[in-house]
C-alpha cells in the first residue's frame, strides 16, 4: 500500500520509510525539501492521491512556544482535511508519553493541541507516544544546561533507540486503525541524570550535571513518574550503554 510519511526525510521519517520500503510497501517521504509542506499546504493534494496511510512524525523547526503552536495547529489542521479530501484510511502520528502531564511546557501543550485535533477530525487514526530517543541525550542535556551546569529533575525515564520508535510507528502504519494510543518506551527506567551523564562522558564533554528539585523539564515541573510509561507500553530491548557503545564503534 501506499504510505506517506510526513516528516519523511528526518531521523525518525527516513528510518520508516526505510522499513516499509522493505517491507514491500510504497513509502513516500514528505517534507519540504520534497516539495510537501504542510504549513503552507504546498504539495499535499498531489504527495496524497492514492495513498491509504499516512504517518506524521514531523516536528516544529523552533520550539519557542507561539512558533511550536503555530507548526502543530496549522500542520495537522492542513494535513487532516487534506486526508479527508484524498480519501486517507489511516492517520498515524507520534507524539511522547507524559503529553498530557507536561502542560505548563509550551511544546507539550502544542503537541496536545495536535493530538486533539487528530482525536475530533472523524479519521481512524493511532497516535504512537513514545519517550525520549537516546539521539536526543546531548539535546536534552544542552536545554537543561545553567550557567555552564547541567540542572535535572530527580525524575525517571525510559529512552529508547530511533531504530525501535520507527519500527513501532511502522507496526502501527500497517496495522489497524486503534482510534486509540498506544506507549512505547526503552527496557530501563532510569534517572535523568544517568544517561546524560553518559553521553556526556562519551563525548569529552565536561559539564558538570547535578539533581536539582527545581528543574523541569522542558518547562515543565515533573515528579518522578511523569516522563514513564504505563504498564501497558511496549518496551523494546535496545539498552542505552549497548546503543552508545555501537555508536563508539562505527
Amino acid at each position: 500500500m501506499k504510505v506517506v510519511v510526513i516528516g519523511g526525510t528526518g531521523l525518525i521519517g527516513s528510518k520508516v520509510v526505510s522499513r516499509l520500503r522493505a517491507e514491500g510497501h510504497e513509502a513516500v517521504p514528505a517534507a519540504p525539501d520534497t516539495g510537501v509542506n504542510t504549513l503552507t499546504g504546498e504539495g499535499l493534494a498531489e504527495v496524497l492521491d492514492g495513498a491509504s496511510v499516512v504517518v506524521d512524525v514531523s516536528n516544529s523547526p523552533s520550539f519557542a512556544d507561539d512558533a511550536v503552536m503555530e507548526f502543530f495547529r496549522t500542520s495537522t489542521t492542513n494535513l487532516l482535511k487534506a486526508e479527508s479530501d484524498a480519501g486517507v484510511a489511516h492517520h498515524v502520528a507520534l507524539s511522547v508519553v507524559g503529553t498530557d502531564r507536561l502542560q505548563e511546557s509550551g511544546y507539550f501543550r502544542a503537541k496536545q493541541v495536535q493530538e486533539d485535533l487528530i482525536r475530533d477530525s472523524g479519521l481512524p487514526y493511532s497516535i504512537v507516544h513514545a519517550t525520549q530517543f537516546f539521539e536526543f541525550m546531548k539535546g536534552l542535556a544542552d536545554l537543561s544546561t545553567v550557567d555552564g551546569t547541567v540542572r535535572v529533575p530527580p525524575a525517571k525515564f525510559q529512552p529508547m533507540a530511533s531504530d525501535d520508535v520507527a519500527a513501532a510507528v511502522c507496526r502501527a502504519a500497517v496495522a489497524q486503525p486503534l482510534d486509540g494510543m498506544v506507549e512505547v518506551g526503552g527496557p530501563e527506567a532510569l534517572f535523568l541524570v544517568e544517561p546524560l551523564r553518559t553521553a556526556l562522558s562519551a563525548a569529552g564533554d565536561p559539564r558538570e550535571i547535578v539533581t536539582d528539585p527545581e528543574a523541569g523539564y522542558s518547562g515543565a515541573p515533573v515528579d518522578e513518574s511523569t516522563l514513564l510509561p504505563g504498564p501497558d507500553a511496549e518496551l523494546a530491548t535496545t539498552r542505552y550503554e549497548d546503543w552508545l557503545a555501537a555508536q563508539q564503534q562505527q
